[in-house]
């Protein structure tokens, strides 16, 4: 295998793609899955031709993609016409899908990341977003899983965590990100719940649900991002969040707490509110305390700073904040609405602006761009 060849050969297939209509992002990915299979194909039967060879495997897998891609938007639109509580028949092997990607031979991170992307439809950048890794890494790791299970057979399909971890990425990616994932996540765990009885599938239901019943609040009519505590609670679907809560009592009564659960306490808690100033933000310490524990996760750590300072003072939220590397994602905003609430409003709008550049996308940029400048034109007076 001439690798030498393989990556100069790339920069030329990729702009083929791109000028044949493929968006970059895209066609990044596509040849990506070419090289892949070039290293597989070509110590056996080596091609002629290698740029043509490399172009027609690429392209092919663009146009997969893009098929795939417009079959599920169809799906969402299906629902989205008739949407409407309780469990869902089966009408695809989508879910089927998940399991098989999640195949015991990958290790779980591995098995996660190949799922979103060649099922969810994630790109590589918005995946490694999602697992706080660089984009170079995380295309390695997929690049690895694919490799791994070329030539493997798919008789035996994965474990329910990990279907569970994928489901709950694709629709923070469809809630928060460019891709509407979301109600396609909802859709394929409402066919999990249906069959298999397990609380924490229930708990991923039951947080979906009740984030999902917020949507509508979270953007204003220009696009703009609308934080929690500003939204008007009368848009939030009522329906959805009774059906969330009493999915997670349910789960919650057979005392078998797991992360997803933990988490959608915390969302009931904040739908249970009648106004911002009356979340129960002690209890919500209490559920990230529950979540920290069964997690040591980051982000954990960093929303159970929030909540320290709504409920104990900024000064204690910024306590805790100072405990976690100010390189995590969303940190500086973080620190700028902590620092705000204390009067520091210097530092607040230099943090608001330092978030912004690293926001993940345009609207949550446009919304701390804004914030930073509320806070300048306040100084200023």
């Amino acid at each position: 295998m001439n690798e030498v060849l393989l990556r100069s050969l790339t920069p030329s297939v990729l702009g083929i793609l791109v000028r044949r209509g493929a968006d970059f992002a895209a066609a990044e990915d596509a040849v990506q899955d070419a090289l892949i299979e070039a290293v597989r194909v070509w110590p056996a039967d080596p091609p002629r031709d290698p740029k043509g060879w490399l172009i027609t495997v690429a392209w092919r897998r663009f146009l997969d993609a893009t098929r795939a891609d417009a079959a599920r938007r169809r799906r969402e639109d299906l629902i989205d016409e008739g949407r409407a509580p309780g469990p869902v028949p089966a009408a695809d092997d989508t879910l089927q899908l998940y399991f098989l990607c999640a195949h015991p031979s990958l290790t779980s991170p591995s098995a996660v990341a190949l799922t979103l992307r060649a099922v969810g439809g994630l790109t590589t950048r918005q995946i490694a977003q999602a697992y706080l890794v660089p984009e170079a890494t995380m295309a390695q790791r997929i690049s690895r899983a694919k490799r791994t299970i070329s030539d493997v057979r798919f008789d035996r399909p994965g474990d329910v965590a990990t279907v569970l971890r994928v489901l709950y990425l694709v629709f923070n990616e469809g809630y928060s990100g460019d891709i509407d994932l979301a109600t396609e996540a909802i859709r394929l765990t409402r066919q999990l719940a249906g069959a298999i009885d397990h609380p924490e599938v229930a708990g991923l239901l039951a947080l979906m649900l009740l984030h999902h019943a917020r949507r509508a609040a979270r953007t204003a009519p220009d696009g703009s991002l609308v934080p929690l505590a500003e939204q008007d609670r009368g848009r939030w679907d009522t329906k959805s969040i009774a059906e969330g809560v009493g999915i997670l009592q349910a789960a919650l009564a057979r005392d078998r707490l797991g992360e997803f659960q933990a988490q959608a306490a915390v969302a009931a808690l904040h739908a249970d509110a009648p106004t911002a100033e009356k979340t129960d933000w002690v209890q919500i310490v209490e559920w990230y305390d529950e979540l920290t524990r069964l997690t040591d996760s980051p982000v954990v750590r960093l929303n159970r700073a929030v909540a320290v300072g709504e409920a104990d003072g900024p000064r204690a939220g910024l306590a805790a904040l100072a405990a976690l590397e100010n390189s995590l994602p969303r940190h500086a905003a973080v620190a700028a609405y902590l620092h705000e609430r204390d009067g520091d409003l210097a530092a607040a709008a230099r943090l608001y602006a330092e978030a912004a550049h690293k926001a993940p996308n345009l609207a949550e940029r446009d919304h701390l761009t804004r914030q930073a400048a509320r806070l300048n034109a306040r100084r200023s007076r």
